[in-house]
């Protein structure tokens, strides 16, 4: 089997970490760097822009890492080339300028992915096996969060636009959880928020508390923070990307049925083995998983993808369904309402 021929748009901190996922592929192999200034030889031509790149010669697929404000002019210019690709999340800056997007992609049948690369996981799809077998009963309660400390220089890249609006967790961190807990318990379909930027003091938020509302009538709470001295989160507790630090007695989220619980990452399970009750003890178990990085696995399923043996796991439409819910967030926090999504039901089951 010939090996699809991958570009990757932007050769940011992200954009490398692709450029090295293509090249370790065993589906894939690195056409070309798109950069107006790559800060390294990746052994692959480089262009300037997309435009060079398409007038030099089609890949078979795009992988678009570049500044979020670029996401959807890019992931245009692909799809008018024909060429599928996967755009980095979010999707768009904006739920309008996504939808155009999306929009465009699917008018024009071509393949258009978002790079929610945890969908990715075998600790997601573990958790979506345990959930699909009514082991835990109907869900009615979430809790999750993402704490961490982001050190000060990563505030400094592309002109400090982390620090501006658009460049906060919300925007960048929160939309990975959200997309996440979608995939898992369904759609968010309304919002309340409070956020906080005390303590870096920029533009933009470095702390938010979430409620969420699920279509199926479950209810949520998450707390996000880039500026907290903790652990609670995906990329300290899943240990997928081993540049992190990992910590086994911490999780990210708790889904919590009718008969039992799920701790993410670690995957404790908690079942009540016959009488439910606070005075019952529970079955306690840990489920084993294989733990492999979901980026080298997107790579592959991209590849699957553009050779037409799949269906995008994680499609356009997935992602601007993701970048509604966070619209909302920041619309709920600067309100102070609560804020419908418009996905799923308007009103949970009575």
């Amino acid at each position: 089997m010939s090996r699809v021929r991958i570009a990757v748009a932007g050769a940011g901190l992200i954009g490398r970490r692709h450029i090295e996922e293509v090249q370790k592929s065993r589906s894939a192999e690195l056409a070309a760097v798109v950069d107006p200034a790559p800060p390294a030889q990746f052994g692959a031509p480089v262009y300037r822009s997309l435009a060079e790149l398409f007038a030099a010669g089609r890949p078979d697929g795009v992988i678009l890492a570049t500044p979020n404000q670029m996401h959807v002019q890019g992931g245009l210019e692909c799809v008018e080339a024909g060429v599928p690709v996967i755009v980095e999340k979010p999707i768009g800056h904006t739920v309008e300028d996504a939808t155009r997007l999306v929009e465009a992609a699917e008018a024009a049948k071509v393949p258009l992915l978002t790079g929610h690369h945890r969908q990715y996981s075998p600790i997601m799809a573990r958790a979506r096996e345990v959930i699909s077998s009514g082991v835990l009963g109907p869900i009615v309660a979430v809790v999750g969060s993402a704490v961490f400390y982001k050190p000060d220089d990563y505030f400094d890249v592309g002109d400090g636009w982390r620090r501006q609006p658009g460049g906060g967790p919300i925007l960048l961190n929160l939309i990975h959880e959200v997309n996440n807990l979608m995939s898992l318990v369904g759609d968010i379909t309304a919002v309340q928020a409070m956020t906080s930027n005390a303590t870096r003091g920029f533009p933009v938020e470095d702390t938010a508390a979430m409620v969420f509302r699920f279509a199926g009538g479950a209810l949520g709470t998450f707390l996000l923070s880039d500026t907290a001295a903790s652990a609670r989160s995906w990329e300290q507790t899943s240990r997928e990307n081993k540049e992190y630090a990992s910590y086994d007695d911490e999780d990210a989220y708790v889904l919590a049925g009718t008969t039992g619980s799920l701790a993410i990452p670690t995957m404790r399970l908690k079942v009540f083995p016959g009488t439910r009750s606070w005075y019952e003890p529970f079955e306690t178990s840990t489920l084993d998983i294989d733990r492999t990085d979901p980026l080298a696995n997107q790579v592959e399923h991209f590849a699957a993808v553009i050779r037409g043996e799949a269906q995008p796991l994680v499609s356009g439409r997935d992602g601007l369904d993701t970048l509604r819910v966070t619209e909302a967030v920041t619309e709920a926090a600067r309100t102070g309402r609560i804020v419908e999504t418009g996905l799923g039901p308007s009103n949970p089951p009575a």
